[in-house]
């Protein structure tokens, strides 16, 4: 885990999130967290993991998901090097990941 992230307001927050039961007290909790361009801005990356994980090529990401070159290139970069966070969330999604 990245030290500079850890601390006691963000350890609040996440425990805010994993209080959340339905995915409308998520839409509530997230309308009144983020703005919208920054929760479309995650739902971006969490699908371009997502291709990614799939092996589509980045062509193929930037046309369905809009995303930039450098965005797809962070999210690799994170899926590759990262702390695994994407793949604890696919695998409890249910998701098929190619390894």
């Amino acid at each position: 885990m990245n030290s500079k992230l850890k601390d006691a307001n963000v350890d609040f927050l996440f425990q805010a999130i994993l209080a959340l039961k339905t995915p409308e007290e998520c839409y509530s909790f997230f309308e009144d967290l983020c703005t919208v361009p920054e929760l479309k801005a995650m739902s971006q990356r969490l699908h371009v993991a997502k291709m990614l994980s799939e092996h589509r090529v980045y062509s193929d990401i930037v046309a369905e998901t809009g995303a930039s070159t450098a965005t797809i290139s962070r999210v690799n970069r994170s899926l590759n090097y990262g702390s695994d966070g994407y793949s604890v969330v696919f695998k409890r999604l249910g998701l098929k990941q190619d390894e």
